[in-house]
């Protein structure tokens, strides 16, 4: 297939185009400085794309947008958060409606930040209710954005991702230090909810979403979420270390903020991937030690 993405810099963007790659497939990636041959360009803040440089896609995968998790958040960030998404996102889904012939597929990103982070215990499948919080408001804001390509017909899947678990980066990349040290634990109380997929079984159910007749919301996670307390526990076993020690919240709010602690450190969201099994995706990485396992 011929496959643009936003985002192709990003952790996951740089991974899934060289997926595609590998098993042939074309990559145009979207990019925000000075287009090359074969890429597209683009400027969320001016509105403007290359609609003529999408011409002849056959999927698109929109990953592109402002990290929750590597910076305070202040108004303005949160603001960047919100703006690099829904900007985005509708500049994107009115350029497809345009081609002459629009892509077959469109893979949007969004996350399980949309069912909000004060959940508690409930199993959250694709049809439950939207979160209240800000977090949510973001998702489905990012989710409305993409309208514009429903309506046109086009195959849209909204991609409700979780903890993305891989050695290259995010959490376990950060936090791996520590762990070793045997100086990492759990967060608050450790009863809050974690929704994870590994690396792999998201490019895996990123590729499946390409090529299977899936559309709407989809949890991109694993069929077993756990509890903080319990991820903690089984990053020791992985690396042979204990873990004890609970984790300062100072740390996080260092980092994130009070507001982003709350939002994401100790947020519960127990998402399972219903659509994705239904739909017939096997996991290659169901349980948190097998995960681990292959990461480290």
């Amino acid at each position: 297939m011929d496959v643009a993405i936003t985002g192709s810099s990003g952790l996951i963007g740089t991974a899934i185009a060289k997926e595609l790659e590998l098993r042939g497939d074309r990559v145009r990636r979207v990019v925000r400085r000075t287009a090359g041959p074969g890429e597209v360009g683009w400027d969320i803040d001016a509105g403007i794309i290359d609609v003529e440089a999408l011409e002849g896609v056959e999927a698109v995968i929109h990953l592109a947008g402002a990290g929750i998790g590597d910076k305070r958040w202040t108004e303005e960030r949160k603001r960047e958060i919100t703006e690099s998404r829904t900007l985005g996102t509708s500049l994107l889904a009115d350029a497809l409606t345009k081609l002459r012939q629009p892509p077959a597929v469109f893979l949007s990103g969004s996350a399980v930040g949309w069912y909000g982070g004060d959940r508690g215990d409930e199993l959250l499948t694709e049809s439950a209710t939207p979160g209240t919080d800000y977090k949510a408001g973001i998702c489905i804001a990012w989710e409305q954005a993409a309208q514009p390509a429903v309506d046109a017909g086009i195959r849209t899947v909204f991609l409700r991702t979780g903890i993305v678990l891989t050695a290259d980066g995010g959490v376990v990349r950060e936090s791996l230090p520590f762990f070793k040290l045997g100086i990492a634990g759990r967060f608050g109380a450790g009863d809050q909810w974690w929704a994870w997929i590994s690396m792999a079984d998201q490019l895996a159910a990123m590729l499946f979403l390409l090529d299977n007749p899936v559309a709407g919301p989809v949890n991109l996670t694993a069929p077993n979420p756990v509890t903080n307390v319990d991820y903690t526990k089984a990053f020791g076993r992985a690396v042979n270390r204990p873990t004890w020690l609970p984790t300062p919240r100072f740390a996080a709010d260092l980092k994130l903020g009070r507001e982003g602690t709350e939002a994401i450190v100790l947020a519960s969201t127990r998402a399972v991937p219903d659509a994705l099994l239904g739909a017939g995706f096997e996991f290659s990485h169901p349980t948190i030690d097998e995960a681990f396992a292959a990461i480290l």
